[in-house]
């Protein structure tokens, strides 16, 4: 549910004042699109996959079982659910290499694989950066919102939380990670040159990947000062502005509550955008992965605005003049 966008230097956790089950809801929805929308997306949107693409969706598949596996077993022991986010940034790249050399390193797919580990090498510098891998694997920093997960009433006795765990943060979000790169796969096999529209879908990925590069940099700025300040024993509230409001309203994040977010959406939308300088058309299957990305942002988004607005007093006069995603007027 939580890509790894967000962690911050968040330390203390405090429980949301409506502990409402929207978001576990939502949990449930995602699953029955999923399992509804893609095999009639398959059926009716084409293109069909030969023989040798579904020879490599097989060995991603298994790739993607066994990272479910290990996600499931280290998130129940450890109690630690932070094991998939680890991996967020790491399985594309191995997914869309995979792809790009079962296809015959086509230019295409090379250049979609070369952005995808831009974009993983990003995220993943930027989650190790908070503490997020050790040495000793099942360790690191967990996404403080899982702890905020658990502990609802929803989640009461542990195995229904071991439940949500099996099938959302362990088997679900390792297909969607999956699905995000069935544009690379419905591509494997075409021969239709790179032309344009691949160069403005990979000139837009890696704009939107500088954007979200500076908007990281704004927020690790934003929190390591102000988190050296309540260190050293001062208050939130005697903090110099804009420190003082607990979130970040500088930069990017004064035009976008997630910045993140947005371009974390609009780079898989870019991604899928190959297909159709491939010629695979403007409306095709590989879609799903886009789509319901989304989707769990919406969930993950408003949970964790669900999460600041118990914390911070001016959190909630920020959500109402600010933009959620799109960038738009600057909060002052």
């Amino acid at each position: 549910m939580f890509a790894p966008e967000l962690l911050n230097h968040e330390k203390t956790v405090l429980l949301p004042r409506n502990n409402n089950p929207m978001n576990i809801k939502l949990v449930g929805t995602l699953i029955g699109i999923s399992l509804i929308a893609c095999p009639l997306l398959y059926i009716f949107v084409g293109p069909a996959l030969d023989a040798s693409q579904l020879e490599v969706l097989k060995l991603l598949a298994i790739i993607t079982g066994c990272s479910a596996l290990f996600c499931f077993v280290v998130g129940e022991a450890t109690t630690n659910n932070s094991q998939m986010d680890k991996l967020w940034s790491l399985l594309p790249i191995a997914y869309t290499w995979i792809i790009a050399v079962k296809g015959g390193m086509s230019p295409r797919l090379v250049v979609m694989a070369c952005l995808v580990t831009l974009w993983g090498l990003r995220l993943t510098f930027n989650f190790a950066r908070k503490g997020a891998y050790k040495l000793k694997f099942w360790e690191g920093e967990e996404d403080y919102r899982w702890k905020v997960l658990r502990a609802k009433k929803e989640f009461q006795p542990h195995w229904k939380w071991m439940v949500f765990n099996f099938f959302f943060i362990s088997i679900y979000q390792n297909t969607l990670v999956l699905m995000t790169t069935f544009p690379a796969l419905v591509l494997m096999n075409v021969d239709v040159p790179f032309g344009w529209m691949d160069a403005v879908a990979a000139a837009l990925m890696l704009g939107l990947i500088v954007y979200e590069t500076i908007a990281d940099e704004q927020q690790w700025a934003f929190q390591t000062k102000k988190w050296k300040m309540l260190r050293e024993g001062k208050k939130l509230e005697d903090l110099p502005s804009t420190y003082n409001k607990g979130f970040n309203t500088n930069g990017l994040w004064g035009v976008s509550r997630h910045p993140n977010y947005f371009a974390e959406q609009s780079i898989w939308c870019c991604f899928y955008l190959f297909t159709v300088g491939g010629g695979i058309g403007i409306v095709n299957w590989s879609i799903i992965g886009a789509l319901l990305l989304i989707v769990l942002f919406l969930g993950s988004s408003a949970f964790a605005e669900e999460i600041s607005s118990s914390k911070y007093p001016e959190y909630a006069d920020y959500c109402k003049k600010v933009s959620k995603f799109f960038p738009g007027k600057r909060y002052y």
